[in-house]
């Protein structure tokens, strides 16, 4: 792309440092991708851009780098959700808050394509790398910025993290019992889908701007974590307009589908059965040995559907708790009813399909001293045939990169590398 094909010469191609040879012709190669996050949003975005091989650098704070690296961590100095997030990325320590830290990073996005961040609104304006500041060195820069409330709007400068988003939007109080508090989803839904639409945004800035299609002000994009959980929320509010109606927790279905749900089985697990289609609805019906309901005309409408779902969960539920969930599973497949067992990661990491589809990728990891151990990683998402996005490496030590990426890429002389470490600024 323009920042990276323009600006790299013969000798910095040739300093840089060599990606896996995997690499070699990845659909997005030829991009560079500067990171300035910390936690999940940012880092999920340029994930999957390295994952399909993007060169993305990582800029960390020196001596701590970013808190992740501590998250959920049982043994060893950095956790696998580190690992795991910020794998096929290389990490390089620059103190932001000083003068020459500010200078390395304005270099960096001269010779990069896209700089995704998940600052608070303000805060790289007050370090100098503002829209303004980046354009300045480069005019074709891709700007993703994540934050809490979007860089506009009354609440622009509120701190804001996934968990906040999550109830801002609505989706915490529509998840968990009617009877008992909103509960929060065990994954960070938020943050995944502000990185989704972040690396959207990016592939669509990328995509313009190969196509010629050039703008006067910075090519900006604007993700808010609410907004992002929000566009999820299907139709909340138009029903709330509608028919005034407010959506409240509902356990494990969604209201309005019916029969959808997880059941238990005779062997003490549960399966999740999506019977909330016309035609599974009929062939659910049908192994549950009830053909009247299966033939019942005015069952297809989904509303009059939810009208009975007392009475369908519980005929669905007698006819799980005579099966064990691998013969439910089967009869439902067989019948043509999407339905699967709710796994727990013992369930995953020995299901036959995620092993075929390379969803549970083995690479040798460093976890406590010396040693390495077998470590199962999820896959790239998504597929594509052909071209498929590889695990080069899992999330770099801190500052691993740092030399060779100031050296290689801007050019920095041995000596000005070890003043530059000298005073703290990398």
């Amino acid at each position: 792309m323009d920042g990276r094909a323009q600006l790299a010469t013969t000798e910095e191609a040739k300093n840089a440092p060599q990606a896996d040879s995997r690499n070699d012709g990845a659909l997005l190669s030829d991009v560079r991708v500067l990171e300035l996050g910390n936690f999940i949003a940012a880092p999920f975005a340029t994930r999957l851009l390295a994952d399909f091989g993007a060169e993305v650098i990582k800029v960390e704070t020196p001596g701590t780098g970013d808190e992740l690296r501590t998250w959920r961590r049982q043994r060893g100095k950095v956790s696998m959700m580190f690992r795991t997030l910020a794998r096929n990325k290389r990490s390089v320590t620059v103190d932001l808050r000083t003068e020459e830290g500010q200078e390395i990073v304005r270099d960096l996005v001269a010779k990069s394509d896209v700089v995704i961040e998940n600052f608070r609104p303000g805060t790289l304006e007050n370090w100098h790398l503002g829209e303004d500041d980046l354009k300045a060195v480069n005019s074709d820069i891709i700007m993703v910025r994540i934050s809490g409330y979007g860089q506009t709007g009354p609440y622009r400068d509120r701190a804001g993290f996934g968990g906040v988003a999550e109830a801002f939007a609505g989706l915490r109080h529509v998840t968990g019992h009617a009877d008992r508090a909103p509960v929060r989803p065990a994954a960070p839904i938020g943050d995944a889908m502000a990185g989704l639409y972040g690396a959207l945004g990016a592939v669509i800035q990328l995509f313009a701007l190969k196509n010629g299609h050039r703008v006067e002000q910075a090519r900006v994009v604007d993700v808010a974590l609410y907004e992002a959980v929000y566009s999820a929320m299907e139709s909340l509010i138009p029903d709330y307009d509608a028919y005034g109606m407010v959506r409240e927790r509902s356990g494990a279905n969604l209201p309005g589908v019916v029969p959808s749900g997880s059941y238990p089985t005779a062997d003490g697990q549960s399966v999740m059965i999506a019977g909330n289609a016309a035609k599974p609805f009929r062939a659910l019906m049908q192994l549950c040995g009830r053909p009247d309901l299966a033939d019942d005309a005015t069952l297809a409408d989904g509303h009059i559907r939810s009208q009975r779902e007392t009475e369908l969960d519980d005929i669905v539920r007698n006819w799980t708790l005579h099966r064990t969930v691998s013969e439910a599973v089967d009869e439902l497949a067989a019948a043509g009813v999407p339905a699967g067992p709710v796994y727990d990661a013992t369930g995953i990491a020995a299901d036959e399909h995620f092993a075929a589809r390379g969803m549970l990728e083995s690479i040798d990891v460093s976890i406590e001293d010396d040693t390495t151990e077998a470590i199962r990683f999820p896959g790239v998402v998504p597929r594509i045939p052909g071209s498929e996005g590889h695990i080069r490496w899992v999330g770099p030590e801190l500052g691993e990169h740092t030399e060779s990426i100031l050296t290689g890429v801007l050019g920095v002389s041995a000596e000005d590398y070890s003043d530059l470490k000298r005073k703290g600024v990398v």
